[in-house]
């Protein structure tokens, strides 16, 4: 039996957001790679698939995964990863670096491409700013763009260090990459488990303030500016912070931002009963910010929806509030929240793709 038979998808609604391509047809597919689409007749030892009406898009691009190899295989595998993604439409994703080792070396960044490829998927690696991912020391950004690296970032962990975000912006922007910022002053963030205010107050949890977003983005828009580099906010949660990025976007500076569904899905109250899935990082926020980031995904001000896929086990989550590991898996239910969207009609069906498929692929 052929593991890839030539395929026709009939009666599809056939959507590509980078081509404005958005009408009903058929498309082809032979020897793994689409061949035509259009109208299409019954070409010759083509086994047919009835659309009834569905949607045929491009694979979903997502530019945030925190992939649990190298070193944290017992949460996740690249292959277990891959089936994930698989499930959720993913064929390509940007791997973040804070892994075990991280990946600041050229020999990492070319191996995460390989493993991707032995598994049908097309991983992007990000590759660390600062050496072991630490804040401190940088890593040889010129051999690591040469290997692969897409763009430059710590990953979970912010770069606090005014002096040497500016520099990581000049070096990165001679290599034509991005710095990809986790948008949290780290001395306001650290300790904390939930946005400061009411509900953190009743619930006995450390407060993280939601300005703490909104004064590294200042910061590193001002210093985006001062260097003529480009930098991206991963993850952005608050009203405030997208204000400030939309207004450096019409000013002309080179500023990107994504957000992830929990951002436009939830709100704070889905920590109440000290619910450790819901702890994440940055934390949930008020629903005056959730209705922000909707409104940013609406008017474009916000460049794509990132999965900020980061797997746990459930020993870090069955913890304390306070104590549990940020993150959950979401590679799987990317594209099913943000449709969620679509049905509730607060996001168009072509936007939604745009900002899942084309819009993630320019930025990398």
């Amino acid at each position: 039996m052929n593991p890839n038979p030539d395929l026709l998808f009939t009666d599809v609604r056939l959507i590509d957001p980078a081509s404005g391509l958005d009408r009903m047809g058929e498309l082809l597919v032979r020897d793994g790679r689409i061949a035509d689409l259009g109208t299409l007749g019954r070409p010759d030892g083509v086994e047919i698939v009835q659309g009834a009406g569905a949607v045929l898009c491009p694979g979903l691009v997502d530019a945030r995964v925190a992939l649990g190899e190298p070193g944290f295989e017992y949460r996740e595998t690249i292959a277990s990863a891959a089936a994930a993604a698989a499930s959720g439409g993913v064929t390509t994703l940007a791997a973040l670096p804070d892994t075990q080792p991280a990946i600041d070396d050229p020999a990492l960044v070319r191996l995460l491409r390989a493993r991707g490829e032995e598994v049908g998927l097309t991983i992007l690696p990000y590759a660390a700013v600062t050496r072991g991912c630490r804040g401190e020391e940088m890593a040889e950004l010129g051999l690591l763009r040469e290997a692969g690296a897409v763009a430059f970032t710590d990953g979970a962990r912010a770069i606090g260090s005014t002096q040497l975000m500016r520099l990581a912006l000049s070096y990165a922007s001679a290599f034509g990459a991005r710095i990809v910022q986790h948008p949290e002053e780290p001395s306001l963030a650290e300790g904390g488990a939930a946005t400061e205010g009411e509900l953190a107050t009743r619930l006995g949890l450390p407060g993280i303030p939601a300005a703490a977003e909104a004064l590294l983005v200042a910061r590193d828009i001002r210093l985006a500016a001062l260097t003529g580099g480009a930098v991206h906010f991963a993850h952005v949660s608050t009203g405030e912070a997208l204000a400030l990025i939309r207004r450096a976007e019409e000013e002309g500076v080179a500023v990107t931002c994504d957000t992830a569904p929990p951002y436009f899905d939830l709100n704070e109250t889905a920590i109440g009963d000290f619910r450790t899935y819901a702890k994440l990082s940055p934390p949930l926020r008020a629903e005056a910010d959730r209705l922000a980031v909707l409104a940013a995904l609406a008017d474009g001000t916000i460049d794509a929806i990132a999965s900020d896929h980061q797997p746990r086990d459930a020993d870090d989550k069955r913890l304390p509030f306070a104590q549990a590991a940020p993150g959950g898996s979401g590679l799987a239910t990317v594209l099913a929240v943000t449709l969620a969207q679509v049905h509730a009609g607060t996001l168009g069906l072509t936007r939604a793709l745009d900002l899942l498929t084309a819009r993630p692929a320019r930025l990398l």
